[in-house]
């Protein structure tokens, strides 16, 4: 059971329709907190991005890497080569109002955070300073929401199933 999160003062989570305009709209992704151990959701979800989707350019994010998955892997937001269009986060949740405010200084369009990073402070530093912001929600679970991909990496379990048996 989800557990409600303090609301924030002038936003309220994207719908389905806009979460998918997000997504559409963007074309490189920062994944700030990335780890190079590959249990970790942030992993995985880097590894299914750039696996499975060409809709995006992925960099990364980590200053106690200068490589993960065989990409660069940059400092800070700062450090990148190109302007990101989505910051995801992948940090502690006491981080992560700074790095809404490194998403704002950047110029970046999207502030994302994963399942379980609510943050009222950093939604409205990232508000204030023009972004999008959509918060505990998997980049990985909601593209593959709106592009046949569930089943893959990881979500076919086959224990859920709406075809029916065949006698």
């Amino acid at each position: 059971m989800k557990v409600d999160n303090e609301p924030v003062p002038g936003w309220s989570e994207p719908s389905a329709a806009k979460r998918l305009a997000i997504l559409r709209s963007v074309r490189s992704v920062a994944m700030v907190g990335i780890s190079a151990r590959p249990e970790r959701p942030s992993n995985f979800v880097a590894t299914y991005l750039l696996s499975s989707s060409t809709d995006f350019d992925v960099f990364f994010v980590n200053p106690a890497f200068e490589e993960i998955l065989g990409r660069s892997c940059y400092p800070s937001l700062a450090d990148l080569p190109v302007r990101p269009d989505l910051v995801d986060v992948f940090r502690k949740l006491e981080d992560v109002p700074d790095v809404a405010d490194e998403a704002v200084a950047v110029g970046a369009n999207v502030f994302w955070t994963q399942f379980g990073l609510w943050s009222v402070d950093a939604a409205q530093r990232a508000l204030g300073g023009g972004l999008e912001v959509v918060m505990d929600r998997c980049l990985k679970v909601e593209h593959a929401r709106f592009h046949g991909g569930l089943r893959l990496a990881g979500f076919d379990t086959g224990v859920i199933d709406s075809r029916r048996r065949e006698v």
